[in-house]
């Protein structure tokens, strides 16, 4: 659990940094003010209002994980760092439809998120519960954060060309997280 918590953190802080380079390419001031709420969202407000990166730390230390041991990285595993700076390069490469169509894992976040929860409380109860709150905070983000994505791929997906491209964007993406979780298996002892 430690291991996925500190290796997973890389992924948390670097959301913010592929959604401003997603930023970046949007083609109108009514997408960028819908896309940039994502960025609040992890980083928080500045006054006071933590983010998602905030509350992932949060739930490191009720892992028992010490916050400055997480936040210098050295439990990230090669392989987490390689598929999310990847992840980061796709978002600030790629066209725009693409980028936001990679997002779209989200889709299928909140019932996960919701039976990781149940599954964390059942399975380690010495966890504390306070340090879940990312995910109960996430959970109504991302359905609206899925929404929007979508309704904009759909509008944009309007030959086969580039409905495959975000298909395979989307498969990109799972590709990713799933390297993260190899990553992460691999470097706890889980493979050998």
């Amino acid at each position: 659990m430690q291991a996925w918590v500190a290796n997973r953190y890389y992924y948390q802080k670097q959301i913010p940094i592929k959604d401003a380079a997603i930023l970046t390419n949007l083609p109108s001031a009514a997408h960028r003010r819908a896309w940039i709420a994502r960025i609040v969202d992890h980083d928080g407000t500045g006054d006071g209002q933590d983010g998602g990166t905030a509350a992932w730390l949060a739930l490191a230390r009720a892992v028992g994980l010490d916050t400055a041991d997480v936040l210098s990285e050295r439990r990230v595993a090669p392989g987490t760092r390689f598929a999310v700076d990847a992840y980061v390069t796709f978002a600030r490469s790629k066209p725009w439809v693409e980028a936001v169509a990679s997002s779209l894992t989200e889709l299928f976040g909140p019932p996960v998120m919701e039976r990781r929860v149940e599954a964390i409380v059942e399975r380690y109860p010495w966890i504390d519960p306070d340090g879940l709150a990312y995910f109960r905070r996430r959970i109504p983000l991302a359905r609206r954060d899925a929404e929007t994505a979508l309704a904009w791929v759909l509008d944009e997906a309007t030959t086969p060309e580039i409905a495959q491209r975000c298909i395979a964007a989307l498969e990109f993406k799972c590709d990713v997280l799933w390297g993260i979780l190899d990553a992460t298996a691999l470097a706890s002892g889980v493979f050998s």
